[in-house]
């Protein structure tokens, strides 16, 4: 199954006892970002270029723990840099569980198979490995050759002890819909992972490489295309059939980038996982203080591209759960991968993008300078 059924109903009950209270923002899952450093330098990410003394900044446990409390979120992902390296990950993914939180893991799994000993298989906890692609594809976006071979070997042993175990994919432009289905077919049915994450490549602004971002348009022709390929192939995805069905230009949504709130080494990341607009202290803050309507696509030049699921799943499951027929009729027949697409928001009066990256960066920098005097 894709998702446990025991994390299905926790979820389903956090979700409608907000409903029911009336509070119309919250999260869903807390991005936990505990460090920039990674082992790998991809040149789609834009993360890797911030000074050695940020990549050397670390969340603590405590930290870690007090961001998973001040959220409440039922979910908790734990992205980086690579999540791996961190010395009380062991211990920080122990705390959580004990919590009732249902983490996911996500690694490029270099470090995976020496780090299993650290874990116990449950229902609470995901390994979500990165892979882009087949061999050539997945190493070529690492920029790094025997990546792909070291993640299915990690892969491999952690199913064989009983892990839960997905695939995190990113779709860039020029990939082929043959290839993705064939990728996606190796990894359902060799690897028999649990389920499939993916989601178009969203522009950072800083990553190297500026070229094979998509567009809104090439993204939903393209997941129509790979989609039609599916039919019959019963791959699994971990995310909800009204979202995908977004992807391939089914749904008009709007970003509700609240729902994925973002903590990482500055603090609580002002509008979402993708943005660094402004950082705050506290979750509340970043709740009540967060200008929400100045953001997502037709608002703000930026977001004019995005798809990405750590902004859209959060509507797609509020639109399921608002209407469960809608989305259960969507996974018995199918994306729709013909016909008419949905309303595309207007980009003509988006407000133009802003760069807080060098100021950001000053300011982190002056305040480890000051830590370190003392």
């Amino acid at each position: 199954m894709s998702v446990p059924i025991i994390q299905q109903i926790r979820v389903g009950a956090y979700i409608m006892k907000k409903r029911l209270t009336g509070q119309k923002r919250f999260p869903l899952v807390l991005m936990l970002e505990p460090l920039f450093k990674c082992n790998l330098a991809c040149p789609g990410c834009g993360k890797i270029d911030y000074p050695k003394q940020i990549l050397n900044q670390r969340l603590s446990l405590d930290e870690c723990l007090e961001a998973v409390e001040e959220c409440g979120a039922p979910m908790v992902s734990i992205p980086g840099g690579e999540p791996l390296i961190h010395k009380e990950m062991k211990k920080i993914v122990e705390e959580i569980i004990s919590r009732k939180k249902f983490v996911y893991l996500c690694t490029n799994a270099l470090l995976l198979e020496k780090r299993l000993d650290d874990y116990k298989p449950t229902p609470y906890l995901t390994f979500s490995v990165h892979l882009d692609g087949l061999e050539e594809t997945h190493d070529r976006s690492v920029n790094q050759p025997g990546t792909f071979k070291r993640a299915i070997s990690a892969i491999k042993e952690a199913k064989r002890r009983g892990f839960r175990v997905n695939v995190n994919s990113t779709i860039f432009d020029g990939h082929p819909a043959s290839e993705i289905a064939e990728f996606f077919d190796f990894v359902t049915n060799d690897l028999k992972v649990d389920a499939i994450t993916v989601s178009p490549g969203y522009s950072y602004e800083r990553a190297p490489d500026q070229d094979h971002f998509l567009n809104r348009t090439k993204t939903k022709m393209l997941f129509r295309e790979i989609f039609e390929r599916g039919k019959g192939r019963k791959w699994r995805f971990s995310q909800s059939s009204l979202f995908l069905n977004f992807l391939a230009g089914n749904e008009s949504y709007e970003c509700t980038p609240w729902g994925n709130p973002t903590r990482n080494v500055f603090g609580w990341q002002k509008p979402c996982y993708l943005i660094g607009e402004g950082y705050v202290s506290t979750f509340r803050e970043l709740m009540d203080d967060t200008p929400w309507e100045r953001y997502g696509t037709g608002r703000y030049e930026k977001c004019k591209d995005c798809m990405v699921h750590c902004g859209y799943e959060p509507t797609a499951v509020e639109n399921t759960l608002g209407n469960p027929l809608k989305g259960l009729l969507v996974k018995i027949r199918g994306i729709r991968t013909k016909g008419p697409m949905a309303p595309e928001p207007v980009l003509e009066n988006a407000r133009p993008a802003e760069d807080y990256h060098d100021d950001h960066v000053k300011k982190k920098l002056e305040e480890i300078s000051n830590a370190e005097a003392h």
